[in-house]
């Protein structure tokens, strides 16, 4: 059966479930939801497999606190899917209130229904770097610096 008459929508529904309940505690589940050779890319990683793509989200968790994702919008079509998300998080390092990165994944599934491609698209300057101390004055000039008025 090729993926084009696969109806995915009940493996997206446990991507999204996945995503909005993760815990250090769930990562085992991801080789339910990602297949053995998945694709993983973000603004700092390129990775392949299960435990390269568990090494990062265990990474997540030594840098970051109360990490939480919330998906408000999710397209399928065919093998393909779109979510548009937020990231609600603390960084360990700084104190002060929650941070919010703003993004959105372009996923593809296998036959078998897991993920094979997952590709997250924000924007590290905007969502990350202009928050932080000292970068963020730096990140902000030179975004007013590069404006065109």
């Amino acid at each position: 059966m090729s993926s084009a008459t696969i109806d995915h929508s009940a493996a997206l529904a446990a991507v999204v479930a996945f995503y909005a309940s993760l815990s250090e505690a769930a990562l085992p589940r991801l080789a339910a939801i990602y297949a053995a050779d998945a694709v993983f890319k973000d603004p700092f990683n390129e990775v392949r497999g299960i435990a390269a793509i568990t090494a990062i989200f265990r990474h997540m968790y030594e840098q970051v606190d109360a990490p939480r994702f919330v998906v408000s919008t999710r397209v399928l079509q065919g093998s393909e899917a779109f979510l548009i998300w937020e990231f609600h998080f603390r960084i360990r390092r700084f104190s002060g209130a929650g941070q919010v990165i703003r993004g959105a994944t372009h996923l593809r599934f296998d036959d078998q229904g897991l993920v094979c491609l997952h590709r997250d698209y924000w924007d590290a300057a905007e969502e990350l770097y202009e928050k932080l101390p000292l970068l963020g004055g730096v990140m902000r000039w030179l975004k007013r610096r590069a404006a065109s008025q």
